[in-house]
């Protein structure tokens, strides 16, 4: 029995053809085409992408498989990014906000001016925005993702909360409304019990999260979450949650169409994290029995028709030691960490989100999905862990990604690729498949060792220190893993120093000693300097730019910043008494918060920088005396 229906997904001939053999599939075809003739399915040929980086790419690879032609936005400084020259089209956004990404009437302009017929907006930015999709909407263009009342419905945590409560879904101990103030959140507290979580109401991905160990640190917490909150989401409005400590973060892929299909697509096991952000993921998530995983899945399909969800979303949830399981949140997008799903299930939920958005069922059914191996991704962050995992924007001087079986990079990384301070820190995404963990860890620790990723500080050896570390084989990670097994994180990175304008680009140089060949490649030095260089007995150390932490520059009264950002909050105030490492103020750099702390004992004589300036590394921000 052969089907086939026009408009959908536009080939070159502007139809889908789909084949059911007689045997198998002959009921199922009847079913499909009766759903397609009731359905409304839009005509799609050009696809928009409202983001950046290696998920546009993504996007834009995998619209190419279906023949859409893919237009790109970029912001000033990113002409030569590579989701521009890979989209067959690309608009610079014409934008006065900060994050241009974020500028809604900007992006739709260009929406109408390419002749785009759908926007698809990857994670982050206006990917979980209700107005937007709405937007989108009503400018007459296809919103590749949930429908608006979805979005919002999740993207409000304390009706989300509700939402699941009522659909079965276990939940933790939390209040049912915002918290108006510190002390109301003292008080709530107070009567049901420490350690409590301070989420933001109105964010996700770890903004606007703090964590209360005892009644001292509730009124930090408050004031942290409220104001990360309304920084990133434009809402302060926090709630608590009982924090469960020692969990494991647990999550369940969905895939729903238009047509009833509610699919949940295998779990993820995201547990190990720095600052409530995750760094490895993998699934399915080891060590699950049968039983919770079924009612995981069942919890996470049950939510999703609950709220009408259509598109891809991952429902998250908390695994206790005891193997109960809450409700945490749900994201209305893909995910960072989609790639080991689809190495384990063989299925493109990117390319499953645009047949949904045309109008078309799901490619797949229930009986279809089931995890083969095992798959671990890493983020390849611009990071230093050994400070904290402060972000290091710059440029990449070499990029080498690695390759072999079952070895997948996703990334928008090049050498001379720059990693500005705007945005997220991350660089690729380095996964790896195996027939079972043991496997796939041997794979991945491989092709970490072969990545090179020069020019700034990474996350790759905290990445390998993790795999290779006995607690990883021994038992499934659990979020304090960090805390549990700190020599994990690597010694502070040293910078190199910065080239003098003379200098020439990076130079190879290959030469032999005693029969062995050895290739050295020179940073930061004329081309005349290199013979010297190398005729020199001794190793120079480069200057490197010191954290407050490490206490450079003790002798000396004046704070500086350790890295690049706006400063967002001070801590302390003119003619404190302060003590070497604490926190004096908070910079916000590349979509995290990060403590810039006391240098040196003393009293904070001079606050220099106020808040809501951006500084630059080395830039002088008080005066400890």
């Amino acid at each position: 029995m052969v089907a086939e229906f026009g408009g959908s997904l536009a080939r070159s001939n502007g139809w889908c053809r789909y084949e059911f053999s007689m045997s198998r599939y002959s009921r199922d075809a009847v079913i499909i085409a009766s759903m397609l003739e009731a359905t409304p399915r839009a005509e799609l040929r050009t696809l928009l992408i409202a983001n950046r980086g290696e998920i546009a790419v993504r996007i834009i690879r995998a619209a190419r498989q279906l023949g859409l032609r893919t237009v790109a936005v970029y912001s000033d400084g990113e002409q030569d990014a590579l989701h521009v020259r890979l989209a067959d089209d690309a608009w610079r956004l014409d934008s006065a906000a900060p994050i241009p990404y974020l500028d809604q009437d900007a992006i739709l302009r260009v929406a109408a001016e390419s002749g785009a017929d759908a926007i698809h907006p990857g994670y982050g930015f206006l990917a979980e925005n209700a107005g937007f999709a709405r937007a989108c909407t009503e400018a007459g263009l296809v919103f590749v993702g949930p429908p608006p009342d979805a979005i919002a419905a999740m993207g409000d945590k304390i009706e989300a909360r509700s939402l699941a409560a009522a659909a079965g879904v276990p939940m933790v101990a939390g209040t049912e409304g915002p918290v108006a103030s510190a002390e109301d959140a003292q008080a709530w507290a107070d009567a049901h019990g420490y350690p409590v979580a301070v989420k933001a109401s109105g964010g996700g991905g770890g903004r606007g999260f703090r964590v209360a160990r005892s009644a001292t640190e509730i009124a930090e917490a408050f004031t942290g979450a409220s104001g990360e909150a309304g920084r990133f989401f434009a809402n302060p409005e926090v709630y608590l949650e009982r924090y469960l400590d020692d969990p494991r973060h647990i999550e369940v892929q969905l895939m729903a169409d238009n047509h009833g299909h509610v699919i949940a697509v295998g779990d993820r096991d995201c547990s190990i994290q720095r600052r409530h952000q995750k760094l490895i993921e993998e699934a399915p998530a080891p060590g699950i029995p049968a039983e919770t995983r079924a009612a995981m899945a069942e919890a996470a399909v049950s939510l999703a028709r609950a709220v009408g969800y259509v598109s891809a979303g991952t429902v998250e949830f908390l695994l206790g030691a005891d193997g109960a399981f809450a409700f945490l949140e749900m994201n209305t997008r893909i995910q960072v960490e989609h790639p080991v799903t689809e190495m384990t299930t063989g299925i493109d939920l990117v390319r499953e989100q645009l047949r949904v958005a045309a109008g078309e069922p799901l490619s797949f059914g229930a009986n279809d999905v089931a995890a083969n191996g095992h798959a671990i991704e890493v983020r390849l962050n611009a990071e230093d862990p050994g400070r904290n995992f402060t972000p290091a924007p710059g440029t990449i001087t070499t990029f080498h990604a690695p390759a072999g079986m079952g070895v997948r990079v996703d990334s928008a990384a090049f050498s001379g690729a720059s990693i500005p301070p705007t945005y997220d820190s991350m660089i690729a995404k380095v996964v790896a498949w195996g027939r079972d963990r043991e496997e796939a860890t041997d794979r991945l620790i491989g092709a970490l060792e072969e990545l090179k990723v020069e020019g700034v500080p990474t996350t790759r050896e905290f990445a390998l220190n993790v795999l290779r570390h006995p607690a990883w084989s021994a038992d499934p990670p659990a979020t304090t893993f960090l805390q549990r097994w700190p020599e994990v994180i690597p010694p502070p990175a040293e910078a190199p120093s910065a080239p003098a304008a003379e200098n020439v680009a990076p130079e190879t140089v290959v030469t032999e000693v005693n029969g062995r060949r050895f290739t050295v490649r020179v940073h930061g030095l004329p081309s005349r300097s290199i013979a010297a260089a190398s005729s020199s007995p001794s190793r120079s150390r480069p200057n490197a730019p010191k954290s407050s932490r490490d206490g450079a520059g003790a002798a000396s009264p004046t704070l500086r910043s350790p890295l690049h950002g706006m400063l967002v909050r001070v801590l302390v105030a003119e003619g404190d008494t302060v003590t070497r490492g604490q926190p004096i103020c908070i910079v916000e750099a590349m979509k995290m918060e990060n403590d810039v702390v006391a240098h040196r004992d003393g009293t904070l004589d001079k606050l220099i920088a106020a808040a809501g300036t951006t500084v630059s590394v080395g830039d002088a921000l008080a005066e400890i005396i």
